[in-house]
């Protein structure tokens, strides 16, 4: 793997300013996930009313994430990220203000967590899309990958910090530093360079753009296969704010320093995983369904860990497997949409991965509760790991048709198409409707000749 290729997309000022303030961003973020988690059990020691406390975040992109991915499609994308990154900076900053001031109470964290969710739903897709408009097409799928990378470094260093800091000073320093932290986005998007965007027309406002984002994606066969491999996965399986601080409390018996640990190696992990999906020039079905299909399995034998030290180990591979699958989902949607659909399929892509954690988090959330936390990580791992295998079948089989034809007819099987090849990203630029793919092998059970 040659530094070339793995950080190609670093070349660009704008994607470099905007990695830079993101690092400094996410950490903060990470420690905030670490702390908001370890204040509601402090304040209950209750499982489910930490999926509730999630849920309620990540309910607004539910209901509402469509309507940010249209705005993200009308609006000035860097304009509408400074105003989102100084609301979830407010927003932290006034649960640190709660804290320090000894007032706090569930109702409170609950409803800055739906706040903050409010702001998720115009920040996520717009952020997302935002990657497209710093490098073009041509660097998309390596600066997915390295925002990913870029992510999962906060999570690394964020959580760790943030459970010495929870174990000495309290809980409420992690939402100070994190309100200070989107300081640094702030300044890189400002200090940004216009004219090197890669802008395209704003959509205009028409009737029923939201309806269309969702018919846009549904009878795209790549998005739609995507979007509902994310969305089983993202259900069952993504759930680690609610099963990871009961697996460190519970079931090992340590405290917030075992919890920032487990969290830290997760995130270790992840980094592995999205620097390994950096090097790769496009994404691939194979790719997509290996990692979730290493992501069930792995999670199941997490759930399975005799111990803390076992447990750890397996977080790491757990975290690049899940990674792994994540970038090469994002960067498949992108690659595959067109530009001035692009902000409503990234919501979509945020409607089932973010939001379905509020109907996954208090599911999983009263399983760890009442079965303990091994439960609610066997149940996510099997999961995914079926959602994997069915979703793989059809494309397993294209595949062995494929080759049977090509000896038949005394020609070398051939690689089937990547979903840039098969979606044509550029002629869709120009405004024609995205086209069937001429060969099978989709994820959607229900559709046995797709592409993934």
């Amino acid at each position: 793997m040659t530094k070339r290729n793995t950080f190609r997309s670093l070349e660009n000022r704008n994607f470099k300013l905007y990695t830079c303030g993101q690092l400094v961003s996410v950490t903060g973020t990470a420690m905030q996930q670490v702390a908001q988690a370890w204040l509601v059990l402090s304040l209950t020691d209750s499982g489910f009313a930490l999926g509730v406390t999630f849920a309620l975040q990540f309910a607004p992109m539910l209901f509402f994430g469509v309507w940010g991915g249209l705005l993200a499609d009308r609006l000035d994308k860097r304009r509408v990220l400074v105003f989102t990154q100084i609301a979830q900076g407010v927003l932290a900053l006034a649960l640190f203000a709660l804290v320090a001031a000894g007032v706090v109470t569930l109702w409170m964290v609950y409803a800055l967590a739906f706040l903050l969710g409010v702001a998720t739903c115009l920040d996520l897709p717009t952020r997302q899309s935002f990657t497209s408009e710093m490098v073009g097409p041509e660097l998309l799928s390596n600066a997915v990958a390295l925002n990913s990378a870029v992510f999962n470094s906060g999570r690394l260093v964020g959580p760790a910090i943030g459970g010495l800091l929870i174990a000495s000073v309290g809980v409420g320093v992690c939402f100070l530093i994190n309100g200070l932290s989107y300081i640094g986005t702030v300044v890189a998007l400002q200090l940004m360079r216009p004219a090197d965007l890669h802008r395209q027309a704003p959509a205009a406002r028409e009737k029923g753009q939201v309806r269309e984002g969702f018919r846009y994606a549904w009878r795209h066969p790549v998005l739609r296969s995507t979007l509902l491999l994310i969305t089983v996965i993202g259900t069952f399986g993504f759930n680690f704010v609610v099963v990871m601080p009961l697996l460190a409390k519970d079931t090992f018996g340590g405290g917030a320093r075992l919890l920032g640990t487990l969290t830290s190696l997760l995130g270790f992990g992840a980094l592995i995983g999205a620097l390994t999906a950096a090097h790769r020039k496009e994404p691939t079905r194979g790719v997509l369904l290996g990692g979730a299909g290493a992501f069930g399995v792995t999670a199941l034998l997490v759930s399975a860990a005799p111990n803390a030290i076992v447990a750890g180990t397996l977080l790491v591979a757990l975290g690049a497997a899940m990674m792994i699958f994540l970038a090469t989902a994002n960067s498949t949607l992108q690659l595959t949409s067109e530009p001035h659909m692009r902000g409503r399929v990234m919501a979509l892509y945020g409607l089932v991965f973010l939001g379905s954690t509020p109907v996954g988090g208090p599911i999983v959330g009263y399983i760890s509760e009442h079965f303990g936390a091994r439960a609610g990580l066997a149940v996510g791992g099997a999961a995914s790991l079926v959602a994997a295998v069915v979703f793989a079948a059809p494309v397993l089989a294209h595949r062995r048709q494929a080759a049977l034809d090509a000896v038949a007819g005394g020609a070398e099987p051939r690689e089937l198409p990547g979903p840039r090849e098969l979606a044509e990203p550029r002629g869709l630029a120009g405004g024609a409707e995205p086209r069937e793919p001429a060969v099978g092998g989709g994820l959607s059970p229900g559709d046995p000749v797709e592409a993934a």
